[in-house]
């Protein structure tokens, strides 16, 4: 085989290698997007279900931390607030000892804040004697009365 021949055929050789390392096709670049894609929407679906539950667990510790709060309320004042003064009797006022409301608040909640429910909806608070109450959330609906509200 002469020298020219030897440089033909490396140049073959070497025509062929590019060819066969020019890249992906069309069609393996789908496969490959088909199967990221199903496994994205398998992990999102599994994420976004987890994320609902952790707001529905975040949404009753509230409701027993309102429920303790309520409590020491009524030991320092004798009785639960009424539907009227609602959740925000939990909260001090700038002065301590007796209010123009007429009971003492200390401060039951944390940062002197009434926190919204995980959805950004107020809490909802119900008494009206004085001695029996209900506290729970409108769930994620936001809806009174609805399948989804949160109770403790």
């Amino acid at each position: 085989m002469s020298n020219n021949e030897k440089r033909q055929a490396l140049g073959r050789g070497a025509r062929r290698a590019a060819r066969d390392s020019r890249g992906f096709t069309l069609l393996e670049i789908m496969v490959v997007v088909i199967i990221i894609g199903t496994i994205a929407g398998l992990v999102g679906v599994n994420v976004l279900n987890r994320l609902e539950e952790a707001k529905v667990r975040a949404a009753k510790i509230q409701l027993s931390t309102f429920r303790d709060a309520l409590d020491m309320f009524k030991i320092d004042n004798g009785f639960y607030p009424d539907s009227g003064q609602g959740l925000m009797a939990l909260v001090a006022p700038p002065t301590t000892g007796r209010t123009a409301t007429g009971f003492r608040s200390t401060g039951y909640l944390r940062d002197n804040k009434l926190p919204l429910d995980p959805w950004g909806n107020p809490y909802n608070y119900v008494c009206q004697d004085g001695y029996n109450f209900q506290v729970w959330s409108n769930g994620p609906s936001g809806r009174p009365g609805a399948d989804d509200n949160i109770y403790p």
